[in-house]
C-alpha cells in the first residue's frame, strides 16, 4: 500500500509557498549531509509559481544540480522545453541545470543519451517532484508503446525515450523521461496537483496501486518512501 498524505490548500499563494518551503528544506538537508543536492523538477505551467517562491530562498545554489523529470524533444529555446523554464528560474542563482533531452528525430537514441548523461550524476537523487496530467501520466510516463519499458525496464536505467500514444494535443512530440526505477530510487518523492478531478484520479490510482489503469498508480505502487501530495482546490 502506498503511504501518501494529502496536504490541502484553497489559496494558490499558500500552496506554492508550502511546496517551495518543503523543497528548500530537502535541498538544505542534502547540502548539510553531503555537500551537494540533486533534484528533479517537472515542467509545464503548474510549477512556475513554485519556482518563483523557491528562487527567493537563500540556499547554496551553486551546490545544487537540477534536472527535469522529463522533457520534450524540442530545441531549448522552444516554449515547450521544460529545461528552459527551469533554467530561467535557477541558472541566475548559480544552480547547475542539466538538460536530459535535445531535439532529436529518434526518441530511442535520445533516451539512451539521456540515460548515459544521468549515470554520471550522484545517485540516489534527493528529490523527485512530480506532477500529474488529467490522463494520469506522470513525468512523461504515458500510455503508449514505451509504457512497459518505462515501468519495468532495468533498475539501473535512469531515463528513456518515449512516444506517447496518443500524442498530447498541447505538445505533440516525443519525450525523454525518468524511468519508474529512477523515480522510486529518490530519497523523497513529492507530488503537486491542482483541481478536484486530478485529486479524485490520483486517490483512485493510489488505492489501485499495481492494478491501476493509469501510469501514476503503477509508477508509485512499490514506493517505499512516504509521499507528500500538495493539492490545490482550484
Amino acid at each position: 500500500m502506498i503511504e501518501a498524505e494529502f496536504w490541502d490548500y484553497e489559496d494558490a499563494d499558500e500552496w506554492a509557498e508550502a511546496i517551495a518551503g518543503d523543497i528548500a528544506f530537502i535541498i538544505e538537508s542534502a547540502l548539510d549531509a553531503r555537500g551537494q543536492a540533486l533534484v528533479a523538477f517537472p515542467g509545464g505551467k503548474t510549477p512556475l509559481p513554485v519556482f518563483e517562491k523557491l528562487a527567493q530562498k537563500k540556499l547554496r545554489w551553486k551546490s545544487v544540480t537540477i534536472i527535469p523529470t522529463d522533457d520534450r524533444l524540442v530545441a531549448v529555446d522552444s516554449p515547450m522545453s521544460n529545461v528552459a523554464s527551469i533554467a530561467r528560474a535557477f541558472l541566475p542563482l548559480g544552480a547547475r541545470v542539466l538538460p536530459i533531452g535535445t531535439e532529436n528525430p529518434d526518441h530511442k537514441l535520445a533516451g539512451n543519451a539521456a540515460d548515459a548523461r544521468l549515470q554520471d550524476l550522484h545517485w540516489p537523487i534527493d528529490l523527485v517532484w512530480l506532477g500529474m496530467g488529467a490522463d494520469g501520466h506522470t513525468a512523461s510516463i504515458f500510455p503508449g508503446p514505451d509504457l512497459d519499458e518505462a515501468l519495468n525496464g532495468p533498475k539501473a536505467r535512469r531515463a528513456l525515450g518515449v512516444m506517447p500514444d496518443p500524442l498530447p494535443s498541447q505538445a505533440p512530440v516525443a519525450r525523454v523521461t525518468l524511468s519508474r526505477a529512477s523515480i522510486l530510487s529518490a530519497r523523497t518523492i513529492l507530488i503537486a496537483i491542482t483541481g478536484k478531478e486530478k485529486r479524485k484520479l490520483l486517490e483512485k490510482a493510489i488505492n489501485d496501486g499495481p492494478s491501476s489503469n493509469v501510469p501514476v498508480g503503477r509508477v508509485l505502487a512499490d514506493a517505499e518512501q512516504a509521499i507528500d501530495i500538495h493539492w490545490l482546490d482550484e
